[in-house]
C-alpha cells in the first residue's frame, strides 16, 4: 500500500498512514521500514512527522496506536525484534512495562506507540507538527 496502489485485501487490513511533512535524507528508509513493520503488525493511525529544523534529537517521529495494552506491547516487541535483526540497532525503550504507551529511540527516528486515549491526551501530532514561530514573532 505504500506505493499508492491499494489491493483489494489491503482495504480492511491496512492502517491509514499520514505524513505531516516530507521526509528526506538518510532517515527516509528507516521511517519506511518502521511504518511498514507497524502496519504489518496492525498498528493503527500511523503518522510520520519530519522533525528537521524543529529539534536536534531526531530527524523524524512516528506515532501509532494499539487497541489495548497487550497490542501496544506486542507492537513494541515486534518492532524491537525486527530492528535488532535488521542491523543490530541499539534500541532504547521506555514505558513498556505499563502497556499504555511505549517510546522507542532508534537514533534518527523516535517511535511512540499509544493506546488511543493516551495518544489523545498527549496530542503529539499537534505539538510537533506546528510551525515554529520566527525569532522576532515570539
Amino acid at each position: 500500500m505504500t506505493d499508492g496502489v491499494v489491493n483489494k485485501g489491503d482495504v480492511m487490513n491496512s492502517a491509514p498512514r499520514t505524513t505531516l511533512a516530507p521526509l528526506g535524507g538518510k532517515s527516509a528508509a528507516l521511517v519506511e521500514f518502521i511504518t511498514t513493520c507497524l502496519d504489518d503488525s496492525k498498528g493503527e493511525e500511523i503518522v510520520t512527522i519530519d522533525l528537521e529544523g524543529k529539534t536536534a534529537i531526531a530527524d523524524a517521529m512516528i506515532i501509532a496506536s494499539g487497541r489495548s495494552r497487550r497490542h501496544v506491547g506486542a507492537l513494541a516487541d515486534k518492532l524491537i525484534k525486527v530492528l535488532k535483526e535488521q542491523d543490530n540497532r541499539n534500541v532504547k525503550v521506555e514505558g513498556q512495562s505499563t502497556g499504555e504507551w511505549v517510546l522507542l529511540d532508534v537514533g534518527d527516528v523516535i517511535v511512540h506507540i499509544f493506546q488511543p486515549e493516551i495518544r489523545d491526551f498527549y496530542n503529539l501530532e499537534k505539538m510537533w507538527s506546528a510551525e515554529r514561530p520566527d525569532v522576532g514573532q515570539v
